[in-house]
């Protein structure tokens, strides 16, 4: 695979914002925002995983969301294939979105009980494709079988299938487009943990068959690491530190992301592994903590974090973090 240096990126994300409206207090008079995510910027490569991790709450479904304009984003700019995502309409959105898909956390509320799976897969192509049925049943057939579903539950209900079924039944509606970019938005948490293998084995193989880019949204940060190729941290809508997998999780920047990989339970007993405990509750989206968002949370929180905003730099190799102290611990 060529350097990222020499490959344009397939999808650019410059300053994204998703702010919702919340009712003002009765004696304040202001208008309030719950800022789910605010002010994210990332590069995605062609054929690239970039997994996003964080606590709940933190922004990472809003963020994949918005990059697909589901939910409208509030500022930024979104260039796909080096065109403004946002600046689209009408007939140009639905070509691109054609381009770009999504695979939804639960896999028994993102089906259509009252749909066969054939109808539910076929129905992105009745909306994009202008063609015979003929043709439609013949590509979700083929779909059917590069996920691993037998063609014979064709005229079969959801209800008929379980979790794991279920969710090779939402695959297989994202990829029957054949899309670029794909958002997986925490597609195996729903899951018991030898069917996460076998969706998370399926994806790879999946994306090695048709070089799709995947944002791979997840709160476990080993599965995190077993997909990915880069990682990005979110904490209270903020990106707060992404790298290549294994420079993060050798040489971690940050200390939520240091707190985070401490809790990754380690399969030795004998191992001694030193967690670190985040005390406190994660601020509110409505009212964020001044200067780094993260300080009230912080171990290595001083005066300085509390009154200003840390800067995103690049500290070699592509590995940007956002702290006044980025990895001071390990000096």
């Amino acid at each position: 695979m060529d350097s990222q240096e020499t490959r344009k990126p397939l999808l650019e994300v410059k300053h994204l914002k998703k702010w919702f409206s919340a009712k003002s207090t009765p004696f304040s008079g202001k208008k309030m925002y719950i800022k789910a995510v605010d002010d994210v910027s990332f590069q995605l490569y062609p054929g690239e995983t970039l997994g996003v991790v964080g606590e709940s709450g933190c922004g990472k479904s809003t963020m994949g969301r918005s990059v697909l304009r589901l939910i409208e984003p509030t500022e930024g700019q979104i260039l796909f294939e080096g065109r403004d995502f946002m600046k689209l309409k009408s007939g140009d959105l639905r070509k691109s979105r054609s381009k770009m898909q999504i695979i939804f956390q639960d896999p028994y509320a993102s089906l259509n009980p009252r749909m066969t799976i054939g109808e539910i897969i076929a129905e992105p192509l009745d909306l994009q494709w202008k063609t015979g049925k003929e043709e439609i049943r013949k590509r979700v057939l083929e779909t059917m079988e590069i996920v691993g579903l037998n063609t014979k539950y064709y005229n079969r209900y959801p209800h008929e299938f379980s979790g794991g079924q279920r969710q090779r039944i939402g695959i297989a509606r994202a990829i029957v487009l054949r899309p670029e970019l794909m958002v997986c938005d925490e597609p195996v948490s729903a899951l018991d943990v030898s069917i996460q293998a076998q969706v998370i084995n399926l994806l790879r193989r999946l994306q090695k068959q048709m070089g799709m880019a995947y944002i791979f949204i997840s709160h476990d940060l080993s599965v995190i690491k077993h997909i990915s190729d880069r990682v990005a941290v979110m904490y209270l809508g903020h990106m707060v530190e992404i790298a290549g997998k294994d420079d993060l999780y050798r040489n971690t920047l940050h200390p939520y992301t240091k707190a985070l990989l401490s809790a990754i339970p380690v399969p030795d007993r004998h191992a001694r592994k030193e967690k670190i405990i985040l005390e406190g509750d994660l601020p509110s989206p409505a009212n964020p903590p001044s200067g780094c968002v993260f300080h009230t949370r912080c171990f290595m929180a001083r005066e300085v974090c509390g009154k200003e905003v840390p800067e995103m730099k690049d500290y070699g190799n592509g590995h940007c973090c956002a702290c006044h102290f980025a990895g001071e611990w390990n000096k």
